[in-house]
């Protein structure tokens, strides 16, 4: 069986505090888009666990795979049989497109129709959050305001239909723990969820991504690709998450992108 784990963006994202345990509290909305990684989940030929990783190069042990920890963990409470993983990497690790979530999220869903586990929403959402924060959101995978640790979730109205998306991604890995470290807590001046019920045409002034100011200053490079895309035309332009991906919105005829040879490149259509 193969699925197709898609990546995200974060329309705005906001630090607002620290928790007790020294995670920070956040709001933000997450908008699924069609950037996809290939997974293809079946039944072991040989009894054996395997995992095959082509594409991008994972440097993670198999162990840390967040595709393996989700077949272990549905393993020990369903006691699965052995299966054979194949992953083609394409969403960049380390760019705040929560690749590595969205593999782990349709694994599950990919092992629940696999062995017909009849999992509702609900339950696999409560497996996922095992896994990482933003892990469940892709789980139904619609458009939604996320906040506490990024793992709370709240559905939000919100319509891009006839909207380009423009990813560019520089060879810079953003380490979350590291871009915490140098991010400033403040209040929101708005709450994200009023700004992103107006047009993107007026997202530019206030929907802001706390994380880019610490991050620009470490990488003015990122922030060059930020400048470049409403350059050429961006109705909203941010980096996604903590780093390094940069995205535009567009709505019209997406320009010819040139620019920036030594990123990865990747446009689509938002057709929902």
């Amino acid at each position: 069986m193969i699925v197709f784990p898609n990546a995200k963006i974060n329309l705005g994202l906001n630090v607002t505090g620290t928790f007790s345990d020294g995670f920070h509290s956040i709001e933000t909305v997450l908008f699924p888009v069609s950037f996809c990684d290939i997974l293809e989940i079946n039944l072991s030929e040989n009894q054996l666990f395997e995992l095959n990783v082509s594409g991008m190069v994972i440097s993670r042990k198999d162990k840390d795979n967040l595709c393996v920890r989700a077949y272990n963990l549905l393993k020990k409470i369903f006691n699965l049989p052995n299966v054979r993983v194949h992953l083609h990497k394409v969403i960049p690790m380390g760019a705040g497109l929560g690749g590595g979530s969205s593999d782990a999220a349709f694994t599950i869903s990919l092992l629940n129709d696999l062995f017909a586990l009849s999992l509702s929403d609900f339950q696999k959402k409560q497996y996922a959050s095992q896994l990482g924060s933003d892990c469940s959101f892709f789980i139904e995978n619609r458009p939604c305001f996320a906040f506490g640790k990024g793992d709370q979730f709240e559905s939000i109205n919100l319509n891009l239909k006839g909207y380009s998306v423009v990813i560019l991604v520089p060879p810079i890995h953003i380490s979350t723990v590291d871009a915490y470290k140098v991010v400033k807590v403040k209040k929101p001046a708005m709450d994200i969820r009023m700004i992103v019920e107006t047009s993107p045409f007026e997202w530019k002034n206030f929907l802001i991504n706390d994380f880019e100011d610490p991050i620009f200053k470490l990488h003015p490079e990122i922030h060059q690709i930020k400048e470049y895309l409403y350059k050429v035309g961006a109705v909203y332009a941010s980096m996604s998450g903590s780093g390094s991906a940069v995205y535009g919105l567009f709505d019209r005829k997406l320009p010819e992108l040139n620019s920036f040879p030594g990123c990865k490149l990747w446009t689509g259509r938002i057709n929902e």
